[in-house]
């Protein structure tokens, strides 16, 4: 397929990301946003596209009238290009690379919900990527961001009762016959009287949805 042709899919898009000039990293430990200086005046900004193409998946700095290219990075998930700092959920550390040569840049989002976003877009590739190498142990994993579901209620409602096969008997216990039909503990199991009522089951939950 002509390279000039080739489908490109794209995995996100920020409308707006600030990029700042960050101090070199410290030994043993992470970045920090409040190190790199006065945040409200950043290097540069534009949008960010994260773009899919058959040889792997870039994140984009592009200015956002133009399209002009300012900065590019490769997403590989073996050895990731991108590291949260460690102050903030919104800002982040990004390798680019140029003709064989490596700088980080600081990289920050205007909103909590666009870095969500953002941090969803890359985690979904790995997980594609991962089921590539090995479909049967992917196909078992769950996506860390994905919830499971709402959880089933397994609560008996008013009214409702069950049934308890018990070797030996040609009838299946029932909550009523096992308790006794008067709802006394001793009336069912013992024949005596005076125990104590059955309560009913409590309210379930309301289902989270």
């Amino acid at each position: 397929m002509d390279m000039e042709d080739e489908i490109e899919s794209i995995l996100y898009i920020a409308r707006e990301v600030s990029v700042y000039k960050i101090p070199p990293l410290k030994a043993n430990e992470g970045h920090r946003a409040n190190e790199w200086g006065d945040l409200a005046q950043p290097l540069w900004k534009g949008r960010l596209r994260i773009i899919e193409k058959s040889q792997g998946v870039a994140l984009q700095f592009e200015d956002s009238q133009t399209g002009e290219l300012f900065a590019k990075a490769g997403y590989d998930p073996t050895r990731p290009s991108v590291e949260a700092v460690l102050d903030s959920s919104r800002y982040f550390v990004v390798r680019v690379e140029d003709g064989g040569r490596k700088a980080y840049i600081g990289m920050g989002f205007a909103e909590r919900s666009d870095s969500f976003d953002f941090n969803v877009a890359l985690q979904d590739y790995t997980k594609r990527y991962k089921a590539r190498l090995n479909p049967e142990s992917a196909s078992d994993e769950p996506s860390p961001h994905v919830p499971a579901g709402p959880k089933k209620d397994y609560s008996l409602k008013e009214g409702q009762t069950f049934s308890i096969a018990i070797p030996g008997r040609k009838k299946p216990a029932t909550a009523e016959n096992l308790l006794g039909s008067s709802g006394n503990t001793s009336s069912g199991l013992s024949g005596g009287g005076g125990g104590i009522p059955l309560l009913p089951p409590p309210p379930s939950a309301p289902k989270k949805r």
